[in-house]
């Protein structure tokens, strides 16, 4: 991040040293144009065709525009040189698409160009070097031609890497791998900027229609290669991540991987996921804001309302390259910095399960986002999404009673036989297992029927969880008994617990809707209690069930109901 004063550093540094460096060059070495204004705009479009149409080098976009400037600096001089580059980089500044806080790489690239044309001008002069004429058939003028590229290659590599270590703070070193491709390159294409200037005095300017022609085409060609590179590593890579995706079995992890794989692939600010409800309205599931998770907004947006809404009316996706595009229909929550803004639906079987939006601070950030890889993806999304639900409903209904929620017998069972395992293996240090049953629960069945007994269960339910929190795991065992099993705690301390839920149960009023009496009625219930501890009372459980279990019925209920009673041996 470049700091506020920074920035208005960099642009009156510009706003001074461009028109004074001008005029200087304008004064110290006037140009010649002779009637040459034509050839010099020729040259400007030229220019402005190379600058605008990059090479892809080794994932990279190259801008060839040196080896260009070099005729004009051979043909016209410094002072045109020096123009014509600040003319041509407008294209190149326009393809990077920059927001307001790095606008300020605008006068920094000018400048940046501007001193690196003035110094490698100056040192080719100072040495004795010309323009315009002959040059190339004297040794000495020979020499300096071929020295100026290399001066202003490495004027501009030391301009490069001071700009990163004070402006942008980074601390790089001098040579790198990207320096390495830029020498590369810049041996490749001289070159070509020579020999434009030697056709150019003898052919004129249809030089630049034999020189151009090609130069386009080879650039044209590699950015179709690798534009079909990157779909086809877009399409591994996908293909890796739906294998992924469909291993991961929980609905927040699935939600989780999605995310984190979008922001792989793509650069993104932010991600937003709607699932569609039974209501046929869209929720909000995911959010994700620069890459870290939010609690999802409420409130629920329909068909045809706002982005979303649109999107699963029409089942198409939807892009926004700017902030006045999406504003004026957007409904729901938009961090108010987002300019660009993908909407796709995640379609399973043809029907929309939700929506996808997806959002940047840039604008026209998804120009050229492989639209098609991302909808696959978010294809192999929703049929993982869906799997999962799925398994977690069927795990619900095997784990959990079907009444009161609670974890079951069988599911609480093996609970049990696992915690043993990490006791005997010293990874948990002592358990206790409590008991409970709700006291004379045949008389509210035969009072009010069966379903205010159902609703008393519920209740009850729902208080013993309240009660233990997150100090323990609750089960209903079977009937009107439920099960309470506490990890590391002594059995002192689970007593006084089990003595709390009892006194709670005790005060509490239970309500009853469903009675088979004309009007809702309030009742007061009792429960009975037993505990026994591992390893003391018990060393396997089964062993431990049963101790909880006698001091249920022994110690607790036919002691007289409404206690806790410890397992003695």
């Amino acid at each position: 991040m470049v700091k506020s004063p920074m920035k208005i550093s960099i642009w009156a540094v510009w706003l001074i040293l461009l028109p004074l460096g001008l005029w200087f060059l304008y004064q110290t070495y006037p140009p010649k144009i002779d009637g040459n204004t034509s050839d010099i705009l020729a040259f400007l479009l030229f220019m402005s065709v190379v600058a605008s149409m990059p090479m892809m080098i080794n994932g990279r976009p190259v801008f060839f525009l040196q080896w260009a400037s070099l005729s004009v600096f051979l043909i016209f001089g410094l002072f045109i040189e020096t123009v014509l580059v600040q003319l041509a980089l407008i294209p190149i500044l326009l393809q990077l698409r920059l927001s307001q806080e790095t606008r300020f790489r605008l006068p920094l690239n000018s400048s940046m160009f501007f001193l690196v044309s003035i110094s490698s001008g100056l040192i080719y002069y100072g040495l004795g070097g010309k323009h315009a004429a002959d040059i190339l058939w004297y040794p000495n003028s020979l020499f300096l031609v071929i020295l100026y590229p290399l001066i202003y290659f490495l004027l501009n590599a030391i301009l490069i890497f001071f700009i990163s270590q004070v402006v942008y703070q980074r601390k790089e070193k001098f040579f790198t791998l990207d320096l390495g491709w830029e020498f590369v390159t810049t041996l490749i294409t001289y070159p070509v900027g020579i020999a434009l200037y030697i056709m150019y005095k003898q052919i004129g300017l249809i030089a630049l229609v034999l020189i151009g022609i090609p130069f386009i085409s080879l650039s044209v060609i590699l950015r179709l290669y690798h534009s079909s590179r990157t779909v086809n590593d877009y399409l591994k890579e996908i293909a890796e991540l739906g294998h992924q995706l469909t291993q991961n079995l929980q609905v927040k992890e699935t939600i989780a991987f999605f995310t984190n794989s979008l922001y792989k692939l793509f650069k993104l600010d932010f991600v937003f996921i709607h699932e569609v409800d039974e209501s046929n309205a869209l929720t909000m599931i995911a959010r994700v804001e620069n890459k870290r998770v939010f609690p999802s907004f409420p409130g629920v947006l329909l068909i045809n309302e706002g982005i979303c809404g649109n999107v699963f009316s029409t089942k198409e996706p939807a892009i926004y390259h700017q902030k006045r595009e999406w504003l004026p229909i957007n409904k729901g929550y938009m961090p108010m910095e987002t300019e660009s803004v993908l909407a796709i639906p995640l379609l399973k079987n043809e029907q929309v399960i939700g929506i996808l939006i997806v959002g940047s601070k840039k604008k026209r950030a998804f120009v050229h986002v492989p639209l098609m890889v991302l909808q696959l993806l978010c294809s192999q999304f929703a049929v993982a999404f869906e799997n999962a639900k799925y398994f977690e409903k069927t795990k619900e209904f095997s784990e959990r009673c079907a009444l009161t929620k609670l974890y079951n017998y069988c599911f609480f069972e093996q609970l049990l036989t696992s915690k043993f395992q990490e006791l005997k293996s010293s990874q948990i240090n002592q358990l206790v297992l409590i008991m409970l049953d709700i006291d004379y629960f045949k008389s509210i069945n035969d009072t009010y029927g069966h379903q205010a007994g159902n609703e008393v269960l519920v209740e009850f339910a729902k208080r013993i969880k309240y009660l233990v929190g997150n100090k323990g795991i609750v089960a209903r065992y079977g009937g009107e008994e439920f099960s309470i099993l506490l990890t590391n705690i002594n059995i002192q301390e689970a007593s006084e617990l089990a003595e709390f839920i009892r006194r709670m149960i005790e005060i509490h009023s239970f309500t009853i809707k469903q009675s088979m009496k004309s009007q809702p009625a309030k009742i007061k219930i009792t429960a009975s209690i037993g505990l026994a501890s591992a390893p003391h009372d018990a060393d396997e459980p089964l062993a431990l069930i049963k101790h909880a279990d006698r001091a249920l019925y022994t110690g607790a209920k036919q002691a007289g109901r409404n206690r806790v009673a410890r397992y003695v041996k």
